[in-house]
């Protein structure tokens, strides 16, 4: 990724965070951003969730997200509803900063494809 395509990047994520502080009232982190889409994919909407279904909920996120880039395939949803993601393709070694841009690329391409927001 070169500066043109980190700065576009970043231009895109200030502009996310924005609308979603708009929306929800403070400006939220990643970490706080892939549990939202792990609630919308899931589709149960807000509920209370055990510490153990939030980390769920955010491997369905991490998941959805990278699908996009062939990493991850639903295998289909449990008698609850959840759903079950395989691994079909190794990620590469990646350090933290690549993984970080990664994600976030990856949720600027789920809110403007899925979430219905221009970005």
């Amino acid at each position: 990724m070169d500066q043109t395509d980190l700065q576009a990047l970043r231009e895109k994520w200030d502009k996310l965070l924005k609308g979603l502080e708009s929306k929800f009232g403070e400006e939220p982190d990643l970490q706080a951003i892939i549990f939202l889409i792990g609630v919308q994919e899931l589709g149960q909407g807000p509920v209370k969730y055990s510490k153990d279904e939030k980390q769920d909920l955010m491997h369905i996120a991490v998941c959805r997200l990278l699908s996009k880039y062939g990493y991850y395939e639903l295998e289909g949803q449990d008698e609850n509803g959840w759903p079950h993601w395989k691994l079909v393709n190794k990620l590469p070694p990646l350090t933290l900063r690549e993984q970080d841009l990664l994600l976030k690329q990856a949720v600027i391409d789920y809110f403007e494809e899925e979430g219905g927001m221009e970005i």
